[in-house]
């Protein structure tokens, strides 16, 4: 049984006291009600989840709705753009327009879970990458204080978010907004973290008590024991699930069936035919979180507690009978992360009882690992009066011949229940070894270090890619963790298929805390192997020897397609047709899945193509077998080419870029509404239509019963630098869509793996024979056009409203008392609205009339004085019942937001 949620400690705590309950809101407190400078309180949530776009919540509403109908606990969601850059499948709207549109849809989506808090913090949605690096740099330093700042002001005890890691595929946008989770974690509980904030905002330091990732690394059955059931990759990880097959009280229906319906509702991005999900819920599986730290008790892995659907709320929100009142904080902390087979370490256990409730007499109980050791594994703690710490510190010894991760727990038995902790340690021999990493995943091992969350490192399989038939050299990293130089051999273990140039290398006196780099010069021996997702992964044994023991570990290669690109002995003629002899080189084959469902058979979708080039201008020629043609859009709605057929070419002039900002990826339709087709560049160096970004560019298509060829001239001075003629990466992608609601459901190409066309690492290696590009051509790719244009939430009436409702302000900090403006009264004149609007400072006042119906009129007014102004609002139609105007406030020079709400009279 579980005792007392904390909605009931609220609702407690406001009998006690002086009792304002907002309507619609749980009760708070009243000493929070009326913080410093007479504003009301903000609201304050239970759990809050950040994610980038809208929809990045849409697979844990499940787990939301469950908790808010049986435990009442009030979910928040922080998107940090309003997904501005995604496609539209309902409308032409692009741009702020489509941040609107999309607002609304996660708006109504998120309420069907019983969340009704949605903050947008208004970063520019760009196209999509898969790159952290490049989200962070075009987000900008501040992202992460407007995290905090929302933390701060709603003070969530659980935080939720996606998955940090740059897993092949995975959103950089995803990875940053996790990023930014995990770190406000411990930023908004720093008081040197944002001092701004706190001096000048009035706001105050809070510690969430737990922070979890979306997704898990494992498997599981489906039905009621999928969480019991489950089975992380990494054994010391602690994941706990909530099933979707539970049934709805008030929906009737299961919640993975009610998440689904809000899942349809984001409609612009193509869900609305979204799939019913089964009816029998034995075969329906869990929302999983990973978690990663926690400030309070939790429940032990293993136990039937810890696969509780209230697993993740207990210790936080929720009291199981047994446990400790909550309140309580719980900690465990390692000296080191990385520890060694036979080395002591130190380990420290804190406990600190609830600011008004005692634990009373305490101790604490370590649990290892079978092997392990600790001098002493219970220890007193006396007694915990309210308010009080007290900790223990406990010398642990791993087992020689101990590796890999390891959870070191710790049990606290108290006169008012028990709780539990834990924390993962690395251990390892004196030297590690590592394949060298990839750019993006060295940035984020950085990252971890730099947040001190080394508990999230490793989650990445090292990968690199070789040319099929080609070679490549491959450093390996060797760490040297111990106190003492090091010397020994690094060994590979290739598969079948691969060479190397040598099959050990030494490494000597490698000092304390150093790493080197050890080189190998590997080839594909057997360029027969399967390349692309066809051939997945080459798995091989990286070891390393020190002096007191061996290392190893299995990274892995990627074999991409190669290809020899011929001169043409002449130009190709541009017609959408392949004359004999234009194209001397090889066809590839473009008919590898890389995303969707599969083709039916090659007449569904399939393809090939040939390129080459002549002087200074490269040369492709598509064939594609289709039969069932997607929406033809009009040529002025020529963009965002998954939303229907479309062939794309994707070229990086170096063979190096970290991401697509500094390549060149063009689309083809290969018809419009008005028949022929039309060109576009997408996600790369400069975006936008073909005849503007790409002067110079030229393309052609035929389409005939059941197929289409596209052929297209690319003058190779439009690529974002000169052409490396020995590497140059090249990929060449078909979009298949059968339906007419501008959905796509097949992706096909030459050199496919899941999010590949943001991973310019994984695209095909082709090589320019004979060609040189003109000496004066740069290498170095011209700065990056990214879009910059994002809906503010001053403009957005749905944000507005809720910061009227929440007392948390719409973007940024809250306008002092001195710098504030709000709408005092509203009357409808004729077809105009006339507001008066109060100024303590000169500022922008955002009006939006506003009935059931939505937005009747809006206007931007600058008021450039103190006083009461009066603002006449245009209306584009008659206004309902019920109608009000809401107002939103920008204070001169970046002083602040506020929000305000009057009737309609």
């Amino acid at each position: 049984m579980r005792t007392r949620t904390r909605a009931r400690r609220r609702a407690a705590a406001v009998l006690a006291g002086a009792a304002v309950a907002l309507a619609g809101l749980p009760a708070v407190p009243a000493a929070a009600d009326e913080p410093a400078g007479g504003r009301a309180a903000p609201v304050d949530l239970d759990a809050l989840f950040v994610g980038a776009h809208p929809d990045d919540e849409a697979s844990t509403l499940s787990t939301l709705g469950q908790w808010n109908e049986e435990h009442g606990v009030r979910t928040g969601v922080i998107t940090v753009t309003r997904g501005e850059g995604g496609g539209n499948a309902v409308g032409p709207e692009e741009g702020p327009a489509l941040g609107l549109l999309r607002e609304a849809e996660e708006r109504a989506a998120v309420g069907k879970a019983g969340v009704t808090e949605v903050f947008n913090l208004d970063d520019v949605d760009f196209y999509y990458t898969v790159s952290a690096p490049l989200t962070d740099q075009v987000w900008g330093g501040d992202t992460l204080e407007k995290v905090v700042r929302v933390v701060r002001q709603t003070r969530p005890e659980i935080l939720l978010t996606m998955d940090p890691a740059p897993t092949p595929g995975n959103h950089g946008n995803h990875q940053e907004a996790a990023r930014l989770a995990v770190a406000a974690f411990y930023a908004a509980a720093d008081p040197k973290a944002f001092p701004e904030q706190i001096s000048r905002e009035g706001l105050k330091p809070f510690a969430p008590a737990r922070v979890l990732t979306g997704g898990a690394r494992g498997a599981s059955q489906t039905g009621p024991d999928c969480a019991a059931t489950f089975r992380p990759d990494n054994p010391a990880q602690n994941v706990f699930g909530v099933w979707s097959g539970r049934a709805s009280a008030s929906r009737g229906t299961t919640w993975a069936a009610v998440e689904r319906e809000a899942q349809r509702t984001y409609a612009s991005q193509g869900w609305a035919s979204f799939p019913d999900v089964p009816a029998d819920p034995a075969r329906l599986g869990c929302d999983f979180f990973t978690q990663v730290d926690a400030r309070v008790p939790f429940p032990e892995p293993g136990t039937p507690a810890a696969a509780a659907p209230t697993a993740i709320l207990d210790g936080s929100l929720t009291r199981p009978d047994g446990t400790v009142p909550l309140g309580t904080r719980l900690t465990l902390a390692a000296d080191a992360f990385d520890v060694r087979p036979g080395t002591p370490f130190e380990v420290e256990v804190s406990v600190t009882a609830p600011p008004r409730e005692p634990l009373g007499r305490s101790s604490v109980t370590l649990r290892l690992p079978e092997g392990w050791r600790a001098a002493q594994e219970s220890r007193d703690l006396g007694r915990l009066a309210a308010g009080r710490t007290g900790s223990s510190s406990f010398t642990v010894t791993p087992p020689e011949g101990a590796t890999g991760r390891a959870r070191i727990g710790a049990a606290l038995t108290t006169e008012r229940g028990g709780g539990y902790t834990d924390r993962q340690v690395e251990v390892s021999p004196a030297v590690r070894a590592a394949q060298q990493p990839l750019p993006q995943v060295a940035q984020y091992e950085e990252w971890t270090a730099d947040v001190g969350v080394a508990q999230l490192r490793g989650l990445v399989t090292p990968v690199l890619t070789l040319p099929s038939g080609g070679s490549r050299e491959i450093g390996v990293v060797v760490t040297n963790v111990s106190d003492d130089a090091q010397s020994g051999v690094v060994r590979l273990e290739l598969p079948a298929g691969f060479t190397a140039d040598r099959a050990e290398a030494p490494y000597r006196d490698l000092a304390p805390g150093a790493e080197t780099t050890v080189p190998f010069t590997v080839t594909n021996s057997d360029p027969s192997l399967k390349t692309s997702n066809e051939g997945g992964d080459y798995a091989y044994t990286l070891t390393v020897t020190s002096g007191d023991g061996t290392s190893s570990s299995r990274p892995a290669l990627e074999l991409v397609p190669a290809a020899t690109v011929p001169e043409a002995a002449a130009a190709p003629a541009v017609d959408g047709r392949e004359a004999e002899g234009e194209y001397a080189g090889p066809a590839l084959d473009l008919s590898r899945l890389w995303e969707g469902s599969a083709c039916s058979s090659a007449a569904d979708c399939s393809g090939t193509a040939k390129v080459a080039w002549h002087d200074d201008t490269l040369f492709l020629v598509v064939h594609v077998r289709d039969d069932v043609p997607g929406t033809r859009l009009d040529a002025s709605d020529c963009k965002r080419h998954w939303r229907t057929d479309s062939v794309e070419v994707a070229v990086d002039p170096r063979g190096s870029s970290e991401n697509t900002s500094t390549t060149f990826k063009a689309a083809v339709l290969p018809v419009t509404a008005e028949g022929p087709p039309c060109h576009l560049r997408d996600a790369d160096n400069r975006q936008g239509p073909g005849e503007e970004t790409a002067p110079g560019m030229r393309v052609a298509s035929t389409v005939s019963g059941g197929s289409y060829v596209v052929e297209m001239a690319i003058p190779m001075e439009v690529l974002p630098g000169a052409v490396d003629p020995d590497r140059l990466g090249l990929n060449i992608l078909v979009y298949d869509s059968d339906t007419q609601d501008k959905t796509g459901q097949t992706r096909i190409g030459w050199s496919t793996w899941g999010g590949l066309q943001g991973d310019p690492y994984r695209w095909g290696v082709a090589t320019l024979t004979g060609y040189r590009p003109p000496a004066d051509r740069p290498e170095t790719p011209p700065e990056p056009v990214i879009p910059d244009t994002a809906l503010s939430s001053l403009d957005s009436p749905q944000s507005l409203e809720q910061a009227v409702r929440v007392h948390v302000p719409p973007t940024g900090p809250a306008a002092g008392p001195a710098r504030t403006g709000e709408a005092v009264s509203a009357t409808v004149a004729g077809d105009t609205v006339e507001v008066r609007v109060r100024a303590a400072a000169p500022g922008r006042a955002h009006l939006f009339v506003r009935d059931a119906q939505g937005t009747a009129g809006s206007r931007v007014v600058t008021v450039s004085r103190r006083g009461t102004t009066t603002v006449e609002v245009p209306l584009t139609r008659a206004v309902g019942d019920r109608a009000t105007v809401v107002a939103g406030w920008q204070a001169h020079d970046g002083g602040g937001t506020a929000a305000s709400q009057v009737p309609l009279r």
